[in-house]
């Protein structure tokens, strides 16, 4: 029986014929690559969700300016004017504006 065994290779490994560690061996394999929830996609959904976390902190930083800025705008009308103009390219009646654009590359 050994003879045959030594053949096919299983006597070089006993730890084969071990039911338990063959258990374990199938369950982390599936738990790889086959689950819904495999650790693949565990570790991709962990990367996505430090992006998005990033993202976020970006946003509420833009948010938190656009109020300091929006704040400014409510009680300082010249600031309140020089934005329309710069931004909207708003002007007075009797006004011309000229908008010069630069050449980027």
């Amino acid at each position: 029986m050994m003879d045959k065994l030594k053949e096919i290779g299983l006597a070089v490994y006993p730890y084969v014929r071990n039911k338990y560690i063959m258990t374990v061996v199938v369950f982390l394999v599936w738990m790889t690559f086959f689950d819904e929830n495999n650790f693949i996609s565990l570790v991709e959904n962990r990367m996505k969700l430090a992006e998005l976390e990033d993202e976020k902190e970006h946003y509420v930083d833009e948010i938190n300016e656009s109020a300091e800025d929006l704040k400014l705008l409510q009680n300082d009308k010249e600031l309140l004017e020089k934005f329309a103009r710069e931004r909207y390219l708003m002007k007075k009646e009797n006004e011309e504006i000229f908008v010069f654009a630069t050449e980027e590359e």
